[in-house]
């Protein structure tokens, strides 16, 4: 027993003496965030969301004036529809046709078929929609408001709802101590509660102008733009 306790005495100052608290501060961040904006020229017809609204991924956000693309759309369908049913005669007469002549026809359809998605992708980009779950944070567009393909303006701003990140910078020269998994204990400037997390992520590169070096800490339900600092407790000195 004595053996035992001499031994546990030994293993917590081994552990205190290789452990180190390193100083770090943070900003919060939120894990996805995306400027949005049409990739077409066009008038804003319809907006379906404001600040805050919450999104699904694909969601319709907004819609530029799109009527000569979809009519465009339809008349190429029904140049595919008849395209096709031309192609089908062809196809059950082949045998006895010139074969360049079959050949004229499976070129219309193909044709048809590539100008119609074609002109799907044109109306589709009419269309701004979410590319991920996520809280609009800001709105800089109204009904009738000009864009422009050729001149990108985002149209929204927008971000995940819950998932957080704490963006850490702490001094280059403790690069070899910091690892992934190092536990992290911080307060949130204006809060006196103690939060703990765990570093996810070091940047490969330090800052040349402040010397610092940059990790993350994953976290949920705190406010983007909060900043606060905290200890990374290092295992290795």
């Amino acid at each position: 027993m004595k053996k035992l306790i001499v031994g546990l005495v030994s293993l917590f100052l081994t552990s205190s003496l290789s452990a180190e608290n390193i100083y770090a501060t943070f900003n919060i961040e939120a894990i996805k965030s995306a400027n949005l904006a049409f990739s077409s020229s066009g008038i804003v017809e319809k907006i379906f969301v404001d600040i805050s609204s919450d999104v699904k991924k694909d969601d319709v956000l907004a819609i530029l004036n799109n009527k000569d693309l979809k009519a465009k759309v339809e008349t190429y369908k029904t140049t595919l529809k008849y395209a096709k049913k031309d192609y089908d005669r062809q196809l059950k007469v082949k045998n006895i046709i010139d074969k360049s002549k079959l050949d004229q026809y499976a070129y219309k359809f193909e044709n048809a078929k590539a100008q119609l998605k074609y002109q799907q992708a044109l109306l589709e980009k009419t269309i701004l929609k979410s590319p991920f779950d996520g809280i609009i944070f800001e709105k800089i567009v109204e009904v009738g408001d000009v864009v422009s393909g050729q001149a990108i303006r985002t149209i929204f701003k927008i971000q995940s709802k819950d998932k957080r990140k704490l963006v850490l910078e702490f001094d280059q020269k403790y690069h070899k101590k910091v690892k992934v998994g190092d536990i992290f204990t911080y307060k949130i400037d204006g809060d006196t509660k103690e939060y703990t997390g765990s570093i996810s992520k070091i940047y490969p590169s330090s800052n040349s102008e402040n010397r610092k070096l940059k990790a993350e800490v994953k976290t949920s339900n705190i406010m983007v733009g909060l900043f606060g600092d905290g200890y990374i407790h290092s295992s290795i000195k």
